[in-house]
């Protein structure tokens, strides 16, 4: 009798994984699917031109340093508590 149990876990867990299998299956293709149809009929500019990273400090990057050191001195003041 409980063999009959595990066979039927069995067909369940199988049934459940397939159906998640095929549902991730289709949902890769439709992906690929919108992809191509976006690349048709939206393509990227050919002559756009690449962003560049600035390579001298800016000041959102002095504002981070202020941002660290407040978010450090809150650190030590909740470990100090």
């Amino acid at each position: 009798m409980e063999t009959n149990l595990v066979i039927e876990g069995l067909k369940f867990m199988i049934l459940g994984m397939g159906t998640v299998l095929v549902f991730l299956v289709v949902l890769i293709a439709l992906m690929n699917l919108q992809q191509k149809i976006i690349e048709r009929f939206f393509p990227e500019p050919k002559g756009a031109p690449a962003p560049s990273t600035p390579t001298a400090p800016t000041g959102q990057q002095k504002d981070n340093k202020k941002t660290v050191a407040a978010i450090s001195a809150a650190i030590m003041h909740h470990n100090k508590v």
